[in-house]
């Protein structure tokens, strides 16, 4: 896996200029945050329904 991946990376940089590679790079970046965003806004959503039924069967 690793190796195809180099291959790749270098296939890209001869077919792409530097900056378009940072471009893609720092794309896939965001990308990689924005899921981690979405992940702790389910995990948080979800401790906070489990809060809020938690409280209705309480009373």
């Amino acid at each position: 896996m690793r190796r195809a991946l180099k291959r790749l990376e270098s296939l890209e940089g001869l077919l792409l200029g530097r900056g378009h590679r940072t471009a893609r790079r720092n794309a896939w970046v965001s990308v990689q945050e924005d899921r981690r965003r979405a992940r702790a806004r389910g995990e948080a959503e979800r401790l906070l329904d489990s809060a809020r039924e938690g409280t209705r069967h309480a009373t």
